[in-house]
Formats: C-alpha cells, sequence, structure tokens
C-alpha cells in the first residue's frame, strides 16, 4: 500500500462531494461538498483542496451501470476528470467504479438518522467517502494503484 493521503470526487450535476484519508490509507473522511453548476468554480475549488491537502493521487468516481457498461454520464466524467487532470498536474487523478457509492452513502444516512432533507446537503460527501474507501480497499487488496488513470491531455 503506497503511503500518502489521496482525495476523491464524487461528481454530480448540482453538486460534487470531496473526501480525504489519513496518509496510512486507512480511514476515508468527509471534506465539503463544491457547489458544481459553474464548472471553472468547480474545478478552481478542487485545484485549491488539491493544494492544501496535498494528496498524492486524486480518485474520481466514474458511473457504470450494474452490467459494466459506461453511459452519456459516465463520458461526462471522463471530460472533468481529464480537465481536473490538466488542472492539476503533476497529481494523477484515477478513475474509480462508483456503482452503489450514493445508494450506500444513503442507506448509511438513513441509519444513522439523517433526514433526506438535510441529508442532500451531505450525501455527496457520503458518497466520496465511500468511493474512496472502495479504493483504499481495492489496493489493500491488489497492492496496485485502484481504478485507471486518467491521461493528462495538453
Amino acid at each position: 500500500m503506497r503511503r500518502g493521503r489521496r482525495l476523491a470526487i464524487d461528481v454530480g450535476d448540482a453538486r460534487i462531494g470531496v473526501a480525504s484519508c489519513d496518509p496510512d490509507g486507512i480511514l476515508a473522511t468527509p471534506v465539503e461538498t463544491v457547489p458544481g453548476r459553474d464548472v471553472p468554480a468547480a474545478h478552481r475549488r478542487l485545484g485549491a483542496l488539491v493544494e492544501e491537502y496535498e494528496p498524492i493521487e486524486v480518485v474520481v468516481g466514474l458511473p457504470r451501470s450494474l452490467n459494466g457498461r459506461e453511459g452519456p454520464a459516465a463520458a461526462k466524467i471522463r471530460l472533468f476528470a481529464q480537465e481536473l487532470a490538466r488542472g492539476i498536474t503533476p497529481v494523477p487523478v484515477r478513475l474509480v467504479d462508483e456503482r452503489m457509492s450514493t445508494v450506500t452513502a444513503s442507506q448509511g444516512l438513513r441509519a444513522s438518522g439523517v433526514k433526506s432533507k438535510k441529508g442532500r446537503s451531505v450525501i455527496d460527501q457520503a458518497a466520496a467517502v465511500v468511493i474512496l474507501q472502495n479504493a483504499l480497499e481495492s489496493e489493500r487488496t491488489t497492492g496496485a494503484p485502484p481504478g485507471e488513470p486518467v491521461e493528462v491531455v495538453v
């Protein structure tokens, strides 16, 4: 397992959830929810978070259908991840499977008594935590970085 903090991003149309982990990659915690409608502003804020947290990499959740196929949402996330990678070079960006992360996050919040209206403000952060925990577990299990690298296209 590589040592170093990571950031995870759950990109939605309206909001972008951000999570971080400790340098040992043991525990993922929520960081903040970034407004997502203004994409250039979102990229600026994410760049500032990368500067602040100094991660060894950023993992971005890639939405796939349950059968593993990618649709229009995945294409949109791939573009977002390429723009992000260009803006935060040399920090690498990796795409990781995020199937069921929002469902898992919603169930966890509901189980802990968070009401659905209040939950909307933290659901994206909770989904980012789920994405990061899954990525960390994948690396612990396989010994390889999770997901696929995003190539920086200039």
